[in-house]
């Protein structure tokens, strides 16, 4: 299993996610929500570099030329709510995919909120047979919520040819989890940081807080 960790060479990332991790940047939840996306746009022309092309000519207004096209057939999916604007970034650069929704969220279930379970209540997707699948979540944190969504979908709408797990910071756990939930010949990670560990709540430290929270305000 590939993990590309984009921070590892020097981009306009690494801007972006100083922002967002900024606690004063993060008293604007339209700039949070922006970086996000552009994030989500510079990871998708990334993973398009990974893809199948040929060569197809078109009519220009004075002549036919070739140019080579990509042939995957994508369907973008994400996380309610926190996944949102990084889906938005895929889908302003695949603009012609398809796309698939679920609702997975994390309650505590212990009184000390150190312990977590993953609810899964609502899922729309198309097909997934020998497409390519982009699960978008901005936290990587336990992979629990990714790893759910995963099987979920399967279990609904067959295997992917491929599946790019897409998030803004992973953690050293929640790559373990993919690595072994998921199929390890099929399957890449992309973050644009690494950070090293989860607190006792299990949010990612250094992190950047509640990525849900920052961007459409607190829940009950």
């Amino acid at each position: 299993m590939q993990i590309i960790n984009l921070s590892s060479t020097d981009s306009v990332i690494h801007h972006f996610l100083a922002e967002l991790r900024s606690v004063d940047y993060q008293t604007n939840p339209l700039l949070f929500r922006n970086n996000i996306r552009r994030i989500g746009q510079l990871m998708a022309y990334e993973i398009s570099k990974t893809f199948q092309y040929v060569p197809s000519e078109i009519e220009t207004p004075l002549a036919k030329t070739q140019v080579n096209l990509f042939t995957n057939q994508l369907v973008l999916s994400t996380i309610f709510r926190a996944g949102l604007p990084l889906h938005q970034g895929f889908l302003d650069v695949f603009d012609h995919a398809e796309c698939a929704f679920i609702s997975a969220y994390r309650t505590y279930t212990d009184a000390v909120q150190t312990e977590v379970g993953i609810n899964v209540e609502y899922m729309a997707t198309p097909r997934l047979e020998g497409k390519t699948l982009i699960i978008a979540d901005p936290m990587l944190a336990t992979g629990g919520s990714m790893e759910l969504a995963y099987r979920a979908f399967i279990e609904k709408a067959g295997n992917p040819e491929h599946i790019h797990v897409a998030s803004v910071i992973a953690t050293p756990i929640g790559i373990e989890t993919i690595k072994r939930s998921l199929p390890e010949d099929r399957t890449t990670i992309w973050c644009a940081a690494i950070d090293s560990h989860l607190n006792e709540h299990k949010y990612i430290v250094p992190g950047l807080g509640d990525a849900g929270d920052l961007c459409y305000g607190e829940k009950l």
